[in-house]
């Protein structure tokens, strides 16, 4: 499946609107960003935490471990864009998946541009 699919799922409107445990700072962690709907599984959403980022950074968690929804201010761009975001509090111990798409490159071109760009320098 492509990361691009992840990224431009629905947004999520309505996760959890209310506590389901009155603890959930100790029983929980808590997490930031744009919340949208998993693209094909209804019973997990994507967190994705810096949505206007070139470094996208994203995460799927399972709905039922999300013991508290935070609703956070909208992020604007300069062009008018808007995204929701949220804080939620995940259950701890329960599995969460960290994705973090990049580019694969090879290292040795990588270090050799940056020595001949400090040779310029010089």
């Amino acid at each position: 499946m492509s990361i691009r699919k992840y990224i431009k799922a629905e947004p999520l409107n309505k996760i959890i609107k209310y506590s389901t445990h009155k603890d959930y700072m100790k029983l929980g962690v808590a997490f930031s960003g744009a919340p949208k709907k998993h693209p094909f599984d209804k019973e997990k959403l994507i967190l994705i935490s810096d949505p206007f980022s070139t470094h996208t950074l994203f995460y799927e968690f399972t709905v039922s471990d999300i013991l508290h929804v935070d609703e956070l201010p909208h992020l604007v761009t300069e062009s008018g864009d808007s995204v929701s975001t949220v804080r939620i509090w995940v259950r701890k111990g329960s599995l969460g998946v960290k994705y973090e798409p990049f580019v694969v490159e090879d290292t040795l071109d990588f270090l050799k541009d940056l020595d001949s760009t400090n040779k310029q320098k010089k």
